[in-house]
């Protein structure tokens, strides 16, 4: 078993090669790059983009006055987000240097970078850096909470979890308690910060 999800992993590992390779190819076929991380269009793109960007006053006249009336509701989910973002950061500020877990870069998952995007007007573009934080924070405590998982209990669920995090396929098997304790050390060491 131990050889098959070895291989499984190593094709995971090519499948990840083969998803960069295409990211490359759609950002020239998009006509930018990212240079020093910063995403640089090629001559004439961002006067295209302009020229597609929808006024602001015909986008709000365009829009449902239902979809008017639920943005408060929308935007009042900012604050728990800003709390889950505040707690996490605090718990992982805390707790992880404790248990001898490397952090996870806050900066990796709440990306805002479709503000560069000329295409998008005002509105549109603080709807996208909402959506961009949400989901940002969401993954970003995904993560904390996983490698949580990871150093107190890896051990895959009795029932199929959809949606299950990176380091699942490697938590020991529900009721192999051989498996526990001979692998969760191993699991812990892999936490470690990468600088140690």
């Amino acid at each position: 078993m131990a050889d098959t999800l070895e291989k499984l992993q190593e094709r995971l590992a090519e499948l990840e090669d083969q998803i960069e390779q295409e990211w490359a190819t759609r950002r020239a076929e998009m006509r930018y790059r990212i240079e020093r991380g910063r995403i640089v269009f090629e001559e004439g793109v961002r006067e295209a983009h302009r020229r597609a960007r929808v006024n602001l006053w015909l986008f709000l006249r365009r829009t449902r006055p239902m979809v008017i009336l639920t943005a408060p509701f929308i935007y009042a989910v900012v604050i728990p987000f800003i709390l889950l973002d505040l707690f996490v950061s605090l718990y992982q500020a805390v707790c992880f240097p404790v248990y001898g877990i490397g952090k996870v870069r806050r900066r990796d998952h709440i990306v805002f970078d479709r503000h560069h995007l000329a295409y998008l007007n005002a509105i549109q573009k603080i709807n996208c850096m909402y959506c961009s934080y949400g989901n940002g924070v969401i993954s970003f405590a995904r993560e904390v909470a996983a490698r949580t998982e990871v150093y107190w209990c890896p051990i895959k669920h009795a029932r199929r979890v959809k949606g299950v995090h990176a380091h699942y396929g490697d938590f020991c098997d529900f009721g192999d308690a051989e498996g526990f304790t001979r692998e969760s050390p191993r699991l812990r060491r892999g936490l470690r910060p990468k600088d140690d």
